[in-house]
């Protein structure tokens, strides 16, 4: 049996951290470190998508959503009953990185699966096979896209929402990275979070026992968060301005409490030196017009794209502050980086 591919999801269920960012950064940086990504797009608002492709390339695979271009191509036999899960066809990005970075295309038309994987969810205890096809799709569809691609990693990009469609999502997840800003909204999406992963883990893992298709391939579980990434947090000198002090002073001990279930998080800890603080970006907003505008991340700029004066050591910053960012993830996720 084929070992299965990592797979990581960027998940908070508040939205406007960043999360879509995240994940099309860190893919571009994972395959110009040599480790060969899917990134799957899971949100029906297709933002990340739209990062990687133009309108006429999406135009043009947007047309036909019968067909497995898509991910909704890929559940659609699922949903009109005619089927299996149909094999995906991830699209293969920029030619300079030799067929290490590849898409799963998303689709607004993915919402129509969110009725029959809320149905299902339930029918699973009662061993229904169907049941099982149809909450473990997103699993088989991003472990073959992995196997067409001959990735190193799955990265996936879920709305903001604790919908069906991201249960499905993340328990076919072997880690989530949390991505987080300094206000109070985004810290409340944390006590929203922790119970729901907690719940889904262990209600995935009663449903599993109750499998009745041999050879089915399900997601193993459980989903572990490995850290969170602080997004947005504004700068003055170097420092957090205070305006986000008092919110980012609790997010160490938050995520402890309520993401990693710790009792009694000790207090007074420091994002600087916290241990689950993957990383704390920028938001680099002088270049992300830029960026977007020439369908490419932040840290591949030239001067070509705009690029001048002070923005040219932004660039390089941010080439440093992404490659630390994914040599932590494979670090603790057990990827190996190729190129050193």
């Amino acid at each position: 049996m084929t070992t299965p591919t990592t797979t990581i999801a960027f998940f908070n269920n508040k939205g406007g951290v960043g999360k879509t960012s995240l994940v099309y950064h860190t893919a571009w940086m994972f395959a110009e470190l040599g480790v060969r990504v899917v990134a799957v797009d899971l949100d029906p608002q297709a933002n990340l998508t739209s990062a990687f492709l133009d309108d006429d390339h999406l135009e043009n695979l947007w047309s036909d959503e019968s067909t497995e271009r898509t991910i909704f191509g890929c559940v659609r036999p699922l949903i009109e009953g005619t089927g299996d899960v149909a094999d995906p066809c991830p699209e293969r990005m920029d030619d300079s990185l030799w067929d290490f970075l590849w898409l799963v295309v998303g689709s607004l038309y993915l919402s129509r699966f969110e009725d029959q994987l809320s149905e299902t969810w339930s029918i699973c205890l009662d061993k229904n096979p169907r049941a099982f096809r149809v909450t473990s799709a997103f699993w088989r569809i991003m472990q073959r896209a992995a196997q067409i691609a001959e990735a190193d990693v799955v990265l996936m990009d879920l709305g903001p929402n604790l919908g069906a469609i991201n249960r499905a999502a993340l328990i076919s997840a072997d880690y989530v990275v949390v991505p987080v800003a300094p206000d109070l909204f985004s810290l409340q999406g944390l006590r929203n979070l922790g119970p729901a992963l907690n719940q889904w883990n262990s209600q995935w893992a009663d449903r599993t026992t109750k499998n009745p298709v041999p050879g089915l391939s399900l997601p193993p579980g459980p989903i572990k968060p490995i850290g969170y990434i602080v997004m947005r947090h504004s700068e003055r000198l170097s420092r957090p301005t205070k305006a986000y002090e008092k919110w980012a002073a609790r997010i160490p001990s938050l995520y402890r409490s309520e993401v990693l279930g710790e009792r009694t998080p000790p207090e007074g800890i420091e994002m600087e030196g916290d241990e689950n603080c993957l990383a704390m970006l920028k938001h680099y907003r002088s270049l992300m017009p830029l960026a977007q505008e020439a369908r490419k991340p932040i840290f591949r700029l030239k001067a070509a794209d705009g690029v001048v004066g002070a923005h040219a050591q932004t660039v390089q910053d941010a080439y440093g502050h992404f490659r630390t960012l994914a040599c932590e993830i494979a670090k603790r996720t057990g990827i190996p980086i190729p190129i050193s």
